[in-house]
C-alpha cells in the first residue's frame, strides 16, 4: 500500500472500550489511536451525511498502513460474521466491546432527511461538519465537509434508515482519509480533558466530604422530607401572552397553592413566585413535577414555552416549515421571563382569579441548558461580548454547548437590559455560561445561586460549564450540586425518543431520572425557602451532609459551598481552556 504521510483512511476498528483507558495511565496509549479512529467514524455517521466509501484505511506510524473494507463492516453488521481482514481488529478487542460495536454498527437512527437536511445546513450543524471534515478528508484531501453532509443526507433516505454501514455505502469518495496530525492532538486533549475531569470530581467529593464533617450534626431522617409533595393542593391555568412589541405570543402555564381555612398551613398569599424556563427543544411539559412540587409547599410557580426555541419551533423546523432558531433568542428569552413577571403583576392587580395571589417581590427562577443560561443573564450576568469574539474567533472546541454560545457573536454588541431585580435567587441546571457570560459576566450576579451538574453531560460539560463558573460567582450565598453519572437530560422529565422532537436515546438520558428529578425537587425547595421566603429552618439542608443522606448509588450526589479558583489551577497547573480545548497558551485560572 502507498504511504498516506498525516493523513488516513478511516478506521473503523477498535473504540469501544475506550473510555475504560482513560484512567490507565500507559496501557492504553498503544491502542488509543485505532479507538479514536473508530469513534470518529461513529461521531460522524450519527450525525453527518454518497456513492459508496470501498475502504476505510489510516497509516499510523510505526506500525504501518491499516484498513479494513466497508463490506466486512457491513457482513460483520448484519450476519455477524468476522472475515480474515476483520479479525485482525476483532480479537484486539474484548468480545462484549465487539459486541457493542456491532450493536452501534446495526443501529438506526430515526431521523427524517428533512430532519438531517435542515440540521446539516443550519449554522451550528454546517460548523459542525467542518469541524469532523477537518479531520476526516476526502480521496483528494479535501475536507469532507460536504461529503458527510451528503452521505448522511442520502443515507435517511434508505428505508433501512441512517446507519453508519448507509453513511459509509453512501459517501461520495472511494476512501475517508483521516487527518492524523489533529486526531493526535484531539486525542491528547480529550484524554487530558478526562483525567483532570475526574481529578476534578475527586477533589469536589473531598470537599463535600470535608463540609459535611465540619456542619452541626442533624438526623435528617427525623426531619420533614423535602422530596416529598406539600400538603397544599395547586391548580393550574394556562396564560396566552401576546409581546407585541417583540412579536412574541407565548404560553404560561401557572401553578397555584390553593389555600383551604381548614387546613393548618401557615402559607398563606401572596406566594412568593418562581419561573421556570425550559432548555432547546423543551417545552412547559419538562419541568412540571418541579412546579407541582413547589407549588405543593406554597410557591406560584409560572412555566412558561420560549417561541424561538421551544419544541414546537423546532417541530416546524425539521419538517422545513420555518428557519432555524435565531442568536436573537440569547436576548429574547430573558425578556420572555421579565414580560411574565410584567404580566402577572398586571393580574395580580387586576384580575379577580389572581388577586393579592402573587408577590412579585420574592421572585425565584430555574432553568436547564440553555434556560440555565436565561436565569442567570436575568440574576444579573451579562453577556461578555468581548470574550465571545475572542474564544469563537479560533474555536476548536470539543465542548459542544460552545457551537450555540458562539453564535452569540452574530448579535450587535451591546448592554442589554437583561438582568431583572425582581429575580432574587436562581438554580441553573446543566446551564451553557462559560463563553457567552464568561467570568466577568458571571462575577456581577450579587443574589444567591445553585447550580447543577452531570459528570456525563456531553452536551454542557460540568467542568467548564458549571464547576469553573462557580469558581467565578461573586455571591455571597453559592451552591454547587454534582451528580455522579448524571446526563445532560437526567433532572429533564418526559424526555424520551417518542415524544420529543430531538431523539434522545436512554444511553443520553442515563440511570433512573427519577432519582435526578427527586434531587431537583428537594434541593430545589430547600433552595428557594431559605432565599425567597426567609425559612430558616430550610439552611440545614443546604449542606453536604443533607446531599450524602438522600444520595443514591446510581446517581451519587455531592454540594458543595466553597471550591476555589486556586484548587483547580493546582489540578490544571496554573490554567483551564475556557473553550474545553487545550490549556496551552491559556491565561491562568483567575484571568478575567
Amino acid at each position: 500500500m502507498t504511504r498516506l504521510d498525516n493523513t488516513v483512511k478511516v478506521n473503523s476498528n477498535v473504540q469501544l472500550g475506550v473510555m475504560d483507558r482513560w484512567s490507565a495511565p500507559k496501557s492504553w496509549l498503544r491502542t488509543l489511536f485505532g479507538a479514536f479512529a473508530f469513534g470518529i467514524l461513529s461521531n460522524i455517521v450519527t450525525t453527518t451525511p454518497g456513492l459508496g466509501a470501498e475502504e476505510i484505511e489510516f497509516y499510523y506510524p510505526p506500525f504501518g498502513e491499516f484498513s479494513v473494507s466497508t463490506s466486512s463492516l457491513e457482513a460483520f453488521a448484519k450476519e455477524g460474521k468476522v472475515t480474515k481482514e476483520f479479525s485482525f481488529y476483532a480479537k484486539r478487542v474484548k468480545p462484549q466491546q465487539l459486541a457493542q460495536l456491532r450493536g452501534f454498527l446495526q443501529t438506526k437512527l430515526e431521523v427524517t432527511p428533512t430532519l438531517v437536511s435542515q440540521f446539516t445546513y443550519s449554522a451550528i450543524g454546517e460548523n459542525l461538519l467542518k469541524r469532523l471534515g477537518e479531520l476526516l478528508l476526502t480521496e483528494t484531501r479535501q475536507n469532507g465537509f460536504y461529503a458527510l453532509r451528503s452521505a448522511l443526507i442520502i443515507s435517511a433516505t434508505d428505508p433501512e434508515g441512517l446507519t453508519v454501514v448507509n453513511v459509509l455505502r453512501r459517501y461520495p469518495s472511494p476512501t475517508i482519509r483521516l487527518n492524523l496530525s489533529k486526531t493526535q492532538g484531539i486525542i491528547g486533549n480529550l484524554s487530558q480533558l478526562l483525567q483532570k475531569r475526574n481529578a476534578i470530581v475527586v477533589a469536589l467529593k473531598q470537599t463535600a466530604e470535608a463540609e459535611a464533617a465540619s456542619q452541626p450534626s442533624m438526623d435528617f431522617s427525623q426531619q420533614p422530607d423535602l422530596k416529598r409533595a406539600g400538603s397544599l393542593r395547586s391548580s393550574k391555568q394556562t396564560l396566552t401572552l401576546n409581546d407585541n412589541s417583540r412579536n412574541r405570543r407565548f404560553e404560561v402555564d401557572l401553578y397555584l397553592p390553593q389555600t383551604e381555612t381548614k387546613t393548618q398551613n401557615t402559607q398563606k398569599p401572596p406566594f412568593p413566585v418562581i419561573v421556570i424556563s425550559h432548555g432547546v427543544a423543551e417545552d412547559r411539559e419538562t419541568f412540571a413535577y418541579v412546579a407541582q412540587h413547589l407549588a405543593s409547599h406554597g410557591f406560584a410557580v409560572a412555566v412558561l414555552e420560549h417561541p424561538g426555541s421551544d419544541a414546537k419551533k423546532f417541530e416546524q423546523y425539521f419538517a422545513g416549515l420555518t428557519g432555524s432558531p435565531q442568536p436573537t433568542e440569547f436576548i429574547n428569552r430573558p425578556l420572555d421571563v421579565k414580560f411574565v413577571l410584567d404580566e402577572l403583576q398586571r393580574l395580580s392587580e387586576n384580575n379577580p382569579t389572581l388577586k393579592g395571589q402573587l408577590n412579585l417581590q420574592q421572585v425565584g427562577a430555574i432553568g436547564h441548558s440553555l434556560g440555565g443560561y436565561t436565569v442567570l443573564a436575568l440574576a444579573g450576568a451579562t453577556i461578555n461580548f468581548e470574550q465571545i469574539r475572542k474564544d469563537c474567533a479560533s474555536n476548536s472546541s470539543l465542548n459542544l454547548s460552545v457551537f450555540l454560545q458562539c453564535r452569540a457573536a452574530e448579535l450587535q454588541p451591546n448592554n442589554y437590559p437583561l438582568p431583572d431585580p425582581r429575580i432574587k435567587a436562581v438554580m441553573a441546571l446543566n446551564p451553557l455560561n462559560s463563553i457567552i457570560l464568561g467570568q466577568k459576566g458571571l462575577s456581577q450576579i450579587q443574589v444567591p445561586v445553585m447550580l447543577v451538574a452531570g459528570t456525563q453531560d456531553i452536551f454542557t460539560p460540568a467542568v467548564p460549564e458549571q464547576i469553573l463558573p462557580f469558581t467565578w460567582l461573586q455571591t455571597q450565598n453559592k451552591y454547587l450540586a454534582l451528580i455522579e453519572n448524571g446526563t445532560h437530560f437526567s433532572a429533564a422529565d418526559k424526555i424520551s425518543p417518542e415524544r420529543k422532537v430531538l431523539p434522545v436515546p436512554s444511553s443520553l438520558i442515563g440511570p433512573d431520572p427519577a432519582i435526578a428529578q427527586s434531587y431537583v425537587n428537594a434541593l430545589s425547595l430547600a433552595f428557594f425557602q431559605t432565599h425567597l421566603s426567609q425559612q430558616v429552618q430550610y439552611r440545614p439542608y443546604l449542606s453536604a451532609s443533607y446531599a450524602k443522606f438522600i444520595s443514591q448509588p446510581q446517581l451519587n450526589l455531592s454540594l458543595i459551598q466553597s471550591f476555589s479558583v486556586e484548587q483547580l489551577s493546582q489540578i490544571f497547573s496554573g490554567a483551564y481552556p475556557r473553550s474545553g480545548t487545550s490549556t496551552k497558551g491559556q491565561p491562568p485560572l483567575n484571568t478575567p
